[in-house]
């Protein structure tokens, strides 16, 4: 459960059961009915009533949920380094699966980065939600956040940004990817397991 951050959910038996057994075939599922898309992915993942017992063989189960732990473990490593580190990996992670900028504004870690890689204030927060809405749409286009380039380059934003703002003194270069900027500063755990991210997917 800790790969889908559903680790606070480990004491809701009845209401995991729920989620599992129900699937998400039928309309009123209790999944679909959550808005948390962390139960509707796990329902995905662990489907027993579409598969039943044999659910667990599938190499989503297995294979996906493995690499999922390791995700967020990587990224809870990289926060005690940098805070900064963390949100970014966190926003390519999540940041693809956004299907509207609210979705953007309700979760307080992509809004950080957006924010951040806007250059917005701190202020901003406090501007009606959709006059907030209307910024955010009219500089970044939702499509780009499944285009591996443009997401990346968007991260970088918020790498240089954030950089600029937590220490001042420090030096971003011009050019800059993901594979720079971002990872230079994880340590040499924190990049291997970041390669075996990259080769498993």
């Amino acid at each position: 459960m800790t790969a889908f951050g559903l680790k606070d959910m480990i004491y809701g038996k009845a209401f995991m059961r729920k989620v599992l057994t129900e699937g998400l075939d039928g309309e009123k599922s209790f999944a679909l009915q959550l808005a948390d898309t962390r139960f509707r992915e796990f329902a995905e993942a662990f489907n027993f009533a579409r598969y039943g017992s044999s659910a667990t063989a599938f190499d989503r189960a297995q294979k996906g949920t493995v690499d999922r732990y390791m995700r967020i473990q990587l990224e809870a490593d990289a926060g005690q380094t940098d805070e900064g580190i963390r949100l970014a990996l966190y926003f390519q992670r999540k940041a693809p699966a956004v299907t509207s900028v609210y979705g953007i504004m309700a979760d307080p870690a992509l809004y950080k980065v957006v924010q951040t890689a806007l250059g917005l204030p701190a202020a901003f927060s406090g501007v009606d939600i959709d006059r907030q809405a209307d910024v955010i749409i009219s500089r970044i286009a939702l499509e780009d956040l499944q285009d591996t380039e443009k997401l990346d380059k968007l991260i970088v934003r918020f790498t240089a940004q954030w950089q600029a703002t937590s220490n001042p003194t420090a030096t971003v270069p011009p050019q800059i990817g993901l594979s720079g900027s971002l990872l230079a500063t994880f340590d040499n755990s924190l990049l291997l397991n970041m390669q075996t991210l990259k080769s498993a997917r």
